[in-house]
């Protein structure tokens, strides 16, 4: 479904990926962690062509990202991304922030558009908040929204960059849930996260990221109980503490 070979990005001088590689099958759901700044955002970014590459290549279900002639928009509407702040339209209601996308992309009629946002937003557990705008949401509530928003265009994977970094600790357990039950549902994902129960829950495999590279790729299993680099050990020894 989702393959890396090679990718290697620079800002500037500095070389934020570095000849990362690793395959993503359908339905597979995969923890990318790490130290904070080695890159974990920006790999998760250049598989819907958020973040250019400058060497390696980067094909989604058949979709070669990093060829030029690709169609971006037609890419991030099968590839779903939730980001770490939410994103959603300040001046549109959560109802609308599902409609829009559906009407100006996949040219849904209303009542077709409407009909899978409503169905998103009871999914989600979101349904009694759809008139409300995002201001008078809590961020749980917008992280869930912004959830239903991106399964509206029916995306053939998932991506989740820190979905939880910017919630209070008594929220992230309702945006967790939503995530768990796509992943139980088969729902091809790849998740940028520190939260090491989720990644023990439902994770098939973990990639460890440090300096840009990708250090492992291994079985969830395997990480926690043998990582295979001191870097990952002493990286679990302060996070599941």
């Amino acid at each position: 479904m989702i393959y890396l070979d090679k990718v290697s990005k620079w800002y500037g001088h500095f070389k934020v990926l570095d000849s990362c590689s690793a395959g993503i099958s359908k339905g597979e759901v995969v923890v990318v962690c790490g130290p904070s700044g080695y890159g974990k955002s920006t790999l998760i970014k250049t598989v819907n062509g958020l973040e250019p590459v400058q060497e390696g290549e980067i094909v989604v279900d058949k979709i070669k990202v990093t060829d030029k002639r690709t169609n971006m928009a037609e890419l991030r509407a099968r590839v779903g991304m939730v980001f770490q702040h939410f994103e959603l339209f300040p001046h549109l209601s959560v109802m609308e922030n599902l409609l829009l996308p559906q009407r100006k992309v996949l040219k849904r009629g209303k009542e077709e558009a409407e009909e899978k946002a409503l169905s998103l937003l009871q999914r989600v557990g979101m349904l009694e908040h759809a008139r409300k705008h995002p201001s008078r949401l809590s961020g749980g509530q917008q992280q869930r929204a912004a959830i239903a928003r991106a399964l509206c265009m029916d995306p053939v994977a998932m991506l989740f960059d820190e979905p939880t970094s910017a919630l209070d600790p008594e929220m992230i357990k309702e945006v967790l849930t939503v995530m768990v039950t796509l992943a139980y549902e088969g729902m091809t994902m790849i998740v940028v996260t520190h939260e090491m129960g989720f990644a023990r829950q439902v994770a098939n495999r973990i990639l460890f990221m440090d300096e840009g590279r990708i250090v492992e790729d291994t079985p969830k299993e395997i990480f926690f109980k043998t990582p295979q680099t001191l870097r990952a050990v002493d990286f679990l020894s302060k996070i599941i503490h």
